[in-house]
């Protein structure tokens, strides 16, 4: 026991020392991409306990620097539990006619453990296979030549068999070992590596690979279908993570218990304390009892005011008083409770005498009373009929959602009295929340039975989209006959209204630029959303709202929502002039869908002029000839924003980009990644330009080239815009 406790000092002591030295400067970056990094993560040096880093590429998506892999981080939390969300790659092997592995395959291999970090959480996540007649296992935890794959051992195994008789055994919604199968995942897996076992593959061309992956549970349903999976797929997975010794096979991580005998621990905050990890070694930190916040930060629980919280969550039925970490339940004066007033109700101490006069008033008006509870039961009965009509016992679950009753959305709204305009089923208020936040309440789509499931999965997926330039929705009231959905409010109103409306605003082209970048980041973002990509369809200026800051929002998701999981529309609806011409001739709405869209946005942000203007002029066909004729579109662009070769530059550069978002072929236009790095790269040039004593940029190799009188248009172009045939009319509503 002694020589044991003489080999941990010096550990301990070396523990409390780097534990005294860790800080947070206040110039650390505090989020990525929408992300959150709450400490001990961080980006950059100095802003991370060791293993906790966080790398944000591109300034846009935050990573786990993992030894192998990109690991994309979704959401991280240090309370109530220590969790990171992310985004793993689906594992695959295929095989050819002769039933042999190809030579190309992705084993999955992730390493998370580099600093010994994270787990796999078994609570959280399940293995799923798929294909037919395969065996495939995840082995984890490396314990010897971690860098030799030949070498390594493993000490956790988890996998399930599959198996098909023919091309009909799988069925959607079944993974019970016939074309699927899944399996709940030990603790203490740290890495991901799946290994494929397989058996006869005749006749198996019907499911010509496998697949594997750990997935979050609940966020993946089979189907048949996903026999022929996209090998690019990634899915959500949540990992645990612990303060754990830096030595991937060590058993020496700390304990809550050998912390207690007076060594410093990361919980630096009062009012915290230490907890055991429960999936692997070392400790977590958490807020006592009473108090909220970030343990892992000096000052970082504060105590909760129970009194201000719901009161299922801190019963009371008395006066109820906050106090630190805890609050107090009392009667008023002149009442009592039978017992503890946080369980039994307060009732009047009177006398006899005064019992009596109580019961003689009442006699006199119960037949009143009792009409006015007819009233109210009856009309708070219609009212839940409409709530559950309107998928309200979905809704009233969803975390992050506020739900409005009518009353306190007419106070919110002054009984709307302040009418901000039309929107895409209804009119437009202006609200202000009791913390005066201020918000924008519009009206959505009728909901009925048959819809009810749909329309509360839409709200849900929309109220999890958290992104700057994405809209966000913060509550619904569904109370009425139609449902009312709570927006953020947007100052500036729509990019639209700014740009042709009667107090149209003259905009310089760098914040030109920005609203076009902050547009295309928030449709990559709709894009790359979870395992089922969203796609917008009904993108144009007045579906991007301006913030007080003119930060773009991308808004109006009534037709994106009804085809989160179906390819082909039922009823062609859009604007005329934004709409794709693949989309308007099929009914079949791409991702590409929306590529073509924000090309037409871009064209009306370089050259002012509307979609459709001067009542029977295609603003993309009458820059397509321009551009195809002169090979520069520099006769349309806005005068109020040409001032120097180098605008002229970007403009054209700009120009180039919508004619390739317009293309007729679907596979020619660029993706919304692509679209927001070009349109980024143009910013960070037009700003090294500006940079004194800088290096000679291309702007400045070029800028006589786009001089009026050196400009050549002699070569020739390839570039060619997709066009609606009959540009006549602003709105319309076809069938494909």
């Amino acid at each position: 026991m002694g020589r044991s406790l003489a080999f941990l000092l010096p550990a301990l002591l070396l523990a409390a020392t780097v534990e005294s030295l860790l800080t947070v400067r206040p110039d650390c970056q505090e989020s990525c991409g929408g992300v959150d990094i709450p400490y001990p993560f961080g980006i950059g040096a100095g802003c991370f306990r060791p293993g906790f880093e966080i790398t944000c590429l591109n300034n846009t998506m935050p990573v786990l620097p993992a030894s192998t892999g990109v690991v994309r981080v979704l959401t991280l939390l240090v309370m109530p539990r220590p969790e990171a969300r992310v985004m793993l790659p689906v594992s695959w092997t295929c095989y050819n006619s002769a039933g042999n592995t190809t030579a190309v395959s992705l084993d999955g291999r992730v390493n998370f453990n580099k600093d010994n970090v994270y787990r796999i959480s078994n609570t959280h996540n399940q293995l799923f296979v798929l294909g037919c007649n395969t065996f495939v296992y995840t082995m984890s935890w490396c314990t010897a030549h971690c860098n030799d794959p030949l070498s390594a051992m493993y000490t956790l195994y988890s996998g399930c068999t599959t198996y098909c008789n023919d091309s009909r055994s799988a069925q959607d919604g079944a993974c019970a070992g016939v074309g699927c199968c899944h399996v709940d995942i030990p603790p203490g897996i740290g890495d991901n590596l799946m290994k494929f076992d397989t058996w006869s593959r005749v006749g198996k061309e019907f499911s010509p690979c496998d697949y594997a992956f750990i997935v979050e549970k609940g966020s993946y349903t089979f189907r048949a279908a996903d026999l022929h999976m996209e090998k690019h797929t990634r899915l959500p997975l949540r990992l645990d993570w612990a303060i754990r010794d830096s030595n991937v096979n060590s058993t020496a991580s700390l304990s809550c218990a050998q912390l207690s005998q007076g060594n410093s621990t990361s919980c630096v905050s009062d009012h915290s304390e230490c907890v055991d990890s429960t999936n692997g070694p070392g400790y977590v930190c958490n807020c006592t009892k009473g108090y909220e916040g970030n343990p892992y930060l000096p000052h970082g629980c504060t105590n909760i005011d129970e009194c201000a919280r719901p009161r299922e969550e801190f019963p009371c039925k008395g006066e109820c008083r906050d106090t630190a970490g805890s609050y107090s339940c009392t009667c008023h004066p002149g009442y009592r409770s039978n017992g503890d007033p946080r369980e039994n109700p307060c009732n009047p101490n009177f006398t006899l005498a005064a019992k009596l006069a109580i019961g003689i008033s009442l006699s006199v008006s119960l037949i009143v009373v009792a009409l006015l509870l007819v009233l109210i039961m009856l009309q708070k009965r219609k009212l839940d009929k409409v709530f559950e009509k309107n998928g309200g016992r979905i809704l009233q679950n969803v975390k992050g959602l506020t739900i409005f009753s009518k009353e306190g959305l007419k106070k919110n709204t002054k009984n709307n009295s302040e009418f901000l305009g039309n929107g895409s089923f209804g009119k437009v208020y202006k609200g202000t929340l009791p913390d005066n936040t201020m918000v924008a309440v519009k009206a959505s789509i009728k909901v009925n039975e048959a819809t009810k499931q749909e329309f509360a999965e839409e709200v849900e997926i929309h109220s999890h989209m958290i992104h700057k330039n994405i809209l966000k929705l913060i509550g619904c009231c569904l109370e009425v006959d139609v449902p009312m959905l709570v927006y953020e409010f947007a100052a500036n109103g729509s990019l639209g209204h700014t740009l042709h409306g009667n107090k149209k605003q003259n905009l310089p082209l760098d914040l030109r630029l920005e609203i076009a970048i902050g547009s295309a980041e928030g449709l990559r973002y709709m894009h790359l959303y979870t395992t089922q990509a969203i796609r917008h369809g009904d993108i144009k200026p007045d579906n991007i709202l301006l913030d007080d800051n003119l930060t773009p929002k991308i808004s109006d998701f009534g037709l994106s929502m009804l085809l989160k999981e179906e390819y082909f529309a039922k009823k062609v609806v859009g604007c005329m002039g934004y709409i794709d011409p693949v989309f308007m001739k099929t009914g079949l709405l791409t991702q590409k869908s929306d590529v073509y869209s924000f090309g037409a946005v871009l064209l009306e942000l370089i050259t002012g002029k509307e979609n459709v203007y001067d009542k029977n002029h295609s603003l993309i066909i009458e820059f397509c000839k321009v551009f195809e004729k002169e090979k520069t579109g520099r006769a349309m662009f806005d005068k109020e924003i040409v001032a120097t070769g180098e605008d002229i530059f970007i403009l054209e550069e700009i120009g180039k980009l919508a004619i390739e978002c317009l293309k007729e072929d679907i596979e020619d236009r660029p993706d919304m990644t692509e679209v927001a790095e070009r349109l980024v790269m143009l910013r960070r040039e037009r700003k090294l330009h500006k940079t004194p004593n800088r290096t000679p940029s291309r702007f400045e190799e070029i800028n006589m080239e786009y001089s009026p009188n050196n400009i050549d248009r002699s070569g020739t172009s390839s570039a060619t815009c997709s066009v609606p045939s009959t540009p006549t009319s602003k709105d319309f509503n076809a069938s494909p």
